[in-house]
């Protein structure tokens, strides 16, 4: 049995929705804050997805092939604290729940954790936080910052992705001083079993890019492309602009006009969904390393 934590009303039914659709795995959404969330209350299921939003991680853990009944928690802890977008108060801001959601890793100890932020949360010191509180459990940790550019969708959306093994003797010296800023800022850390990560993790991302081409070309119509071998996002659709170009976007999307019904629900919950391809090569990379 899987779990789902999602405060938020709409993105719950929304949860639901994918569930009974056999979009994500089958499970239990439960709506309370986190905050009100007890150890107890999770011991029957097999993985828990925190700040559960449109049920990423769990459609993420199936395209890296991780089966639904292996252990695994993931949680994307409030943006809001760190977002450029936001009053950026950081760690001092109600809605940094970080500590919330490690007390609840510290007493029931999953085997794995992974974890995503928006990448501004590293001037804060979340990054440092997050590694050294998980570090002090016995978990060995890893970090890369990751755009949705990078596996070859058509927006940037950078983001912070992050992984804890209790495992530790799995990856001797995952995590090292000078790793957790390098990790934070550039991508993985140096050491030798994140370099490891690393390489996994370069491979997939080439991969993802179409053709390997790294140039883009634009064409008489003002697109602007890879082209080269299908991808995730081959079969984009194109919006004209008012500059007179015309730019991709995932196809089937719809705009989000004034007065769409429930568009300030669906617009939440976009901003605060994950790119699911972006978290599978990360998954990927931790698999293979």
């Amino acid at each position: 049995m899987v779990y789902y934590n999602e405060f938020d009303p709409y993105a719950a039914q929304w949860l639901r929705n994918l569930i009974d659709a056999g979009h994500i795995a089958k499970g239990d959404v439960d709506t309370r804050s986190i905050k009100d969330v007890n150890a107890s209350d999770l011991s029957e299921y097999v993985q828990c997805h925190f700040f559960a939003g449109l049920g990423g991680w769990s459609h993420a853990l199936r395209l890296a092939e991780w089966p639904d009944d292996r252990p695994v928690w993931t949680g994307s802890c409030p943006c809001q604290p760190f977002s450029a977008a936001g009053t950026q108060k950081g760690t001092a801001d109600d809605r940094h729940l970080w500590p919330v959601w490690f007390n609840l890793i510290r007493e029931c100890r999953p085997g794995v954790v992974f974890g995503e932020q928006v990448e501004a949360a590293i001037n804060h010191g979340w990054l440092d936080l997050v590694q050294s509180d998980l570090e002090s459990e016995g978990y060995a940790c890893g970090a890369a910052g990751i755009p949705a550019a990078g596996v070859g969708a058509p927006h940037i959306r950078q983001r912070l992705w992050f992984v804890a093994d209790a495992d530790s003797g799995r990856h001797d010296g995952w995590a090292t001083a000078t790793g957790r800023q390098a990790g934070a800022s550039a991508g993985l850390a140096s050491s030798s079993a994140f370099d490891q990560l690393a390489d996994d993790l370069d491979t997939r991302l080439q991969g993802r890019l179409p053709g390997g081409a790294h140039e883009a070309q634009q064409d008489q119509h003002g697109h602007v492309g890879r082209g080269g071998a299908a991808h995730f996002w081959s079969d984009c659709d194109w919006l004209p602009c008012r500059d007179g170009k015309s730019r991709p976007v995932e196809s089937g999307t719809f705009p989000l006009v004034n007065g769409a019904t429930a568009r300030v629900g669906r617009l939440r919950a976009y901003g605060n969904a994950i790119v699911p391809q972006v978290a599978q090569v990360f998954i990927e990379a931790y698999l293979e390393s």
